[in-house]
């Protein structure tokens, strides 16, 4: 193919892509008492899963005080065109996550084809594999980072005369910032994999920086959640399950490609 076949190539994935990204937003925009009522606002209600698992945790050890039973704060709109702004990119980001795994499949379906047999080979899975981190890193940040952030800044007060009553653009974009960040970070495994696969890392090398890495992933927790100790150090426990099974990955990767020279070495003796 021509560098403009590939070019109109591209174009189509790329339509197509779009195309499904708008069709799951208009939906989402259309249902929006489910998205904002149940999805959205869900974090904030003291009703939802994670709280209410906390309470049956609090009555099996016998400690109450983890039982989460309100959540006191409001959502309010300070801006004329704040709601129906919210609407809108509410509804795209529900678009984006829900059509994650058809757009990345696309995306692969226009790289694949330029692959070797063996990378072909190497990469099986691709799709599957990007996509089950991703939805882990989305449940992850939708279910435990955000009411428990939600939580924490609800009730933490300066003062007893201050009350919390939070923008409607603030919440959602704290939210939107830990759901898809935790889906983002969550692709770590495989960008090892793939450095791995190029020779940039490996698993040495990790193993050296691991100290450097602790740090780096504190940084990104800093930066991901909102400024609560708490939401840090439960973003940054799974990062560090994360990289541990990195190396892992790292290891297997290096292991078979020394095992590949080694015979290609022989042959060629031979």
């Amino acid at each position: 193919m021509s560098f403009l076949d590939h070019l109109e190539e591209l174009r189509w994935h790329l339509v197509r892509s779009l195309g499904a990204i708008l069709l799951v937003s208009i939906a989402a925009f259309l249902m929006k008492d489910f998205v904002f009522g149940t999805v959205i606002f869900g974090p904030a209600k003291p009703d939802f899963w994670t709280f209410r698992m906390l309470c049956k945790l609090g009555d099996f050890v016998h400690i109450p005080a983890i039982c989460i039973d309100s959540v006191p704060f409001k959502i309010q709109s300070r801006q004329m065109t704040g709601q129906f702004t919210m609407h809108i990119t509410t509804s795209v980001v529900t678009g984006l996550i829900v059509t994650f795994p058809y757009v990345f499949w696309e995306i692969w379906r226009f790289i694949k084809p330029g692959l070797y047999s063996t990378e072909r080979q190497n990469t099986r899975g691709a799709v599957f594999f990007v996509t089950l981190l991703f939805l882990l890193g989305v449940l992850f940040g939708y279910y435990i980072l955000s009411p428990l952030s939600v939580n924490f800044l609800a009730n933490y007060t300066v003062s007893e005369i201050v009350y919390n009553e939070f923008d409607i653009t603030s919440y959602v974009g704290t939210l939107t910032t830990l759901v898809l960040g935790s889906g983002i970070l969550f692709q770590l495994p495989i960008v090892v994999y793939v450095l791995s696969r190029i020779g940039i890392i490996t698993p040495e090398i990790m193993r050296t920086y691991r100290k450097h890495a602790i740090v780096v992933i504190l940084i990104l927790g800093a930066i991901l959640t909102p400024p609560d100790p708490l939401s840090q150090i439960l973003i940054s426990f799974p990062l560090f399950g994360l990289y541990e099974l990195s190396i892992m990955i790292s290891r297997q990767v290096t292991r078979k490609q020394r095992k590949q020279e080694l015979m290609s070495q022989r042959d060629n003796e031979y």
